[in-house]
């Protein structure tokens, strides 16, 4: 059975382990494994630091042991999406792992950036990319798709 990382800022929200939970099922009920990253517990006596790299190592475990990577990619927190998740992202794909990011709008960056002075800058003077895709140029190795996970899962 392929195993699927389930990444993204959804381990943020509430939530999150209720939403983890619904994804893990999703995934089996399409003949996947499901991981997420909150599978992975925290002592809570732990100080943040150990807490931190308990996670990151954990994480990069569960990202070496995946086959596919689905991932949330709408925008986290400002007009890109989270941070960590942009991590999982690179770190899965310099280990070849097939990638699929989910979007609720898939139109171009340009279109949607916030922060526009311009047709070509943004508010702090810099150029705006515009190549007619959804995110940073750097994403076009990996599949997106436009809806949820379950139409990332649909796409496999």
């Amino acid at each position: 059975m392929k195993k699927i990382y389930i990444a993204g800022f959804d381990v943020f929200k509430p939530d999150s382990k209720d939403i983890g939970k619904a994804h893990k099922l999703t995934c089996k009920e399409f003949g996947y494994e499901g991981l997420y990253p909150l599978d992975n517990e925290i002592d809570s006596s732990w100080s943040k630091q150990v807490a931190r790299e308990f996670i990151y190592t954990k994480n990069i475990e569960l990202i070496h042991s995946c086959d596919i990577v689905i991932a949330n990619a709408n925008p986290f927190r400002g007009d890109e999406l989270d941070s960590g998740t942009a991590f999982e992202i690179g770190y899965a794909k310099a280990l070849n792992k097939q990638v699929i990011l989910y979007m609720d709008d898939t139109s171009a960056y340009k279109e949607k950036l916030t922060c526009k002075a311009s047709d070509t800058l943004d508010t702090k003077g810099m150029f705006i990319e515009d190549f007619d895709f959804p995110l940073n140029l750097m994403f076009s190795g990996c599949l997106i798709v436009q809806g949820g996970f379950k139409e990332a899962l649909l796409s496999l």
